[in-house]
């Protein structure tokens, strides 16, 4: 048996890497069927036995039978006691449907392009595009090099393995608020000044689907919207998605301008306004103390929304993060959207939605139909780290890091851009906003920049008659990277200029 043909062929095919993960049996198991589709091993062809098979491979007998179990598993072979192991060919049970009205070349062949109308949506249309160069400016994203991935691998293996979890996943219909509700609650009410309860709340997978699940409890066909004069443009994505005719609103360097609203719009005219109080998105100025009243003070007596998004809350390096409004809210017009996790990797954070009882209880519908599964084992660890302070505790070491790199980026800039661009050193936030003075094409800056191996997406681009500014995200990029940007930017400005 030992110079038998099945023999000789797995001593020469088969291999087995153990430096990979991947576990042994799996190895062997995927090569074998690999022989057997490649018809090198025919249907009801016998196998060595298990001991023969262990000293082909030089592995051990229990290694062997979870191979043949596994092929077993999935329909390759079958196992005959006291006679061996024979290869099968899984069946093909699902049969053809023989096309009437193409010829024979096309029958199976899957169209490029539907043979009826859909409606499209010009709103939601990418607006990223890909790129190959070797550095990329983004709008403030943090850098996940810097989160312990050992550490989370042991965190996610231990909240699977909690009995809790399989109680959830057997009696999903089961009434009651969950631990990782309850400890959120906890969090936000220690962390940002609330007094809430989980009613209150609702957790999804992002900053992005709280605000779709608001937009659909809120607005209507050519409902007006106000929003700052730049703005984010992906939440204005998903108000025009819904219908809303977006109004814009000037900011200066209090934040939104209260006052404008007052003067162009009447009561009732306004159905929300969508604000980043904390950190206004692009510029990252602050909604003041004054301002915030103003508006609370407005959206009551013109019976309005106000969704506060607080955009970048955890990033915060000099003083004290001015509590967000909703906190102030004592007649239920904030709606408050925020995310958990920004020093996590993006699988493992959460967005959440803070409003009064009766909204929650409606976006809970809307939540059933998008996600109803959720993600319980996220649920399980987030709960255990916000208990145990894993997620405070990385926040504060992330702060430190971020806080050195905004620094660096300053200065770097001051050496390279003093003359011919402005900014302020943000107290929070991963993304400064640069302005240029005198005003230069945006558009051509960035094409020169990807030439020289620097991506600018025009996202991040702002330009209109009063305008000439980037967002440009600092948080991504460590020392050694910062440098390298900021000349290759400074040789596109040298350029076009």
């Amino acid at each position: 048996m030992i110079d038998s043909p099945v023999n000789t062929l797995f001593k020469q095919l088969i291999n087995i890497d153990r430096s990979v993960a991947q576990p042994v049996y799996i190895q062997v198991s995927q090569q074998i069927i690999n022989t057997i589709q490649r018809r090198y091993i025919n249907k009801g062809t016998r196998l060595p036995g298990t001991r023969m098979l262990g000293q082909l491979l030089k592995i051990h007998r229990n290694t062997a039978v979870a191979i043949y179990e596994e092929l077993a598993s999935q329909g390759w072979v079958e196992i005959i006691p006291n006679k061996g192991t024979f290869v099968l060919e899984p069946e093909v049970k699902t049969a053809k449907i023989k096309a009437t009205s193409q010829k024979i070349n096309q029958a199976y062949t899957y169209a490029k392009t539907t043979g009826f109308p859909f409606q499209k949506s010009f709103h939601l249309a990418s607006t990223t595009p890909l790129t190959k160069a070797k550095y990329t400016i983004n709008d403030g994203k943090p850098d996940i090099r810097m989160h312990p991935v050992n550490e989370f691998t042991r965190w996610y293996s231990a909240a699977m393995k909690r009995k809790t979890l399989l109680k959830k996943w057997n009696r999903p219909n089961e009434f009651s608020y969950s631990l990782f509700e309850t400890q959120l609650c906890n969090y936000l009410n220690a962390t940002r000044g609330f007094h809430i309860k989980p009613n209150k709340l609702i957790n999804t997978r992002s900053t992005e689907m709280s605000l779709y699940i608001v937009s659909q409890l809120l607005i209507k066909q050519n409902d007006i919207v106000l929003v700052g004069r730049l703005s984010n443009y992906a939440a204005n994505m998903i108000f025009q998605q819904a219908g809303a005719t977006i109004k814009t609103i000037p900011v200066d360097n209090n934040g939104l301008d209260i006052e404008y609203i007052k003067t162009h719009f009447i009561k009732r005219s306004i159905r929300c306004v969508y604000v980043c109080a904390h950190r206004d998105y692009p510029t990252s100025v602050t909604l003041s103390a004054e301002r915030r009243l103003e508006l609370l003070q407005l959206a009551k007596e013109y019976e309005f929304a106000i969704i506060e998004d607080d955009y970048d809350y955890d990033f915060q390096f000099e003083g004290s993060a001015m509590l967000p409004m909703a906190t102030a809210d004592t007649n239920g017009m904030v709606i408050y959207l925020g995310k958990l996790g920004q020093s996590l990797f993006p699988s493992f954070q959460t967005g959440f939605v803070i409003a009064p009882e009766n909204l929650i209880s409606e976006a809970k519908n809307y939540l059933q139909l998008l996600d109803k599964q959720g993600d319980l084992i996220q649920e399980q660890m987030l709960s255990e780290l916000i208990t145990e302070g894993e997620i405070y505790r990385l926040m504060k070491k992330n702060i430190v890091n971020y806080k050195q790199r905004r620094d660096y980026f300053c200065k770097l800039l001051t050496t390279y851009f003093k003359e011919v661009a402005q900014w302020n050193i943000p107290t929070g936030g991963l993304a400064i906003w640069l302005q240029f003075e005198p005003k230069i094409s945006l558009i051509k800056l960035a094409k020169e920049a990807d030439k020289n191996d620097l991506f600018i997406p025009n996202t991040v681009l702002y330009q209109d008659k009063n305008t000439c500014a980037i967002r440009v995200g600092f948080g991504h990029l460590d020392n050694d990277e910062i440098e390298p940007v900021i000349k290759k930017l400074k040789n596109a400005y040298n350029k076009i200029s």
